[in-house]
């Protein structure tokens, strides 16, 4: 996994990123015929992980950041432990869904699907998940829009590939079409601005000393927002595939 800019700050991604549709795991978990072990790859806070644990025996989710798996959230099938995407400590022919859900445009993507394959078990399906900026019927999506585009100095390259939903991906897998839904919440305007807090790119800007012109656009948006709640959505996409080409009769 390339350097990502969520080693730190695993509270304020976990409490300001969207949450993940039960559906989505529904979804995912119909993919595959065999449910015992689900493994999850960048799991950051642990919110995909804790919907496959619904369908499947037992979820081992992966993490290189302490500070993300600090603030994961716990179930009693999920087993989360500190790994790369390129070194997992996974038994060889064993996982039956591999999933990764807005983290695969950080990996090293040849040595991950390298792994995939190693860890994958017959039947087995790798199902990479992103979601892109978020659509809301108001005028505060303009200022926040304005900011957004005032952050590509500190965006990293990888954004690119969520803004194409992964399209510009190699994926030298058997494909499967699989329907990601989108994420919907009907958020405040706090809500809406721990999520823009949580983005990798605003941190930055920080950290840099870019508060006033940051907390310029957030006033704006916080004045078209108002008091109230404005539903929020997120598309996701998902690019799925068999692992190893299945045997067709």
């Amino acid at each position: 996994m390339t350097s990502n800019p969520f080693d730190q700050g695993g509270a304020r991604y976990a409490a300001g990123r969207p949450v993940y549709p039960a559906k989505l795991a529904f979804t995912l978990e119909g993919l595959v015929s065999n449910h015992k072990l689900a493994v999850d790859v960048g799991c950051g806070t642990g919110q995909l992980s804790i919907l496959l644990a619904e369908y499947f025996k037992e979820v081992r989710a992966f993490d290189p950041s302490d500070s993300q798996l600090a603030h994961a959230r716990p179930h009693p099938r999920v087993s989360y432990a500190k790994a790369p995407a390129e070194a997992l400590p996974v038994a060889s022919g064993s996982a039956n869904l591999i999933t990764a859900a807005q983290a695969a445009h950080w990996f090293d993507r040849p040595r991950f699907y390298a792994e995939v394959r190693r860890i994958a078990a017959p039947g087995a399906v790798l199902a990479l998940i992103t979601y892109n900026n978020a659509e809301a019927d108001t005028e505060a999506m303009k200022p926040i829009g304005q900011l957004y585009k005032a952050l590509d100095a500190w965006w990293r390259p990888e954004r690119e590939d969520v803004e194409t939903a992964y399209s510009r991906f190699d994926f030298p897998f058997d494909e499967i079409p699989a329907k990601g839904g989108a994420i919907v919440h009907d958020w405040t305007f706090d809500e809406m601005r721990a999520y823009l807090e949580s983005w990798s790119a605003l941190r930055a800007a920080r950290a840099d000393g870019e508060d006033k012109m940051i907390d310029g656009y957030l006033d704006q948006a916080r004045q078209a927002w108002g008091e109230g709640e404005i539903r929020v959505r997120w598309p996701i996409t998902i690019r799925a595939g068999y692992v190893h080409k299945p045997v067709r009769s």
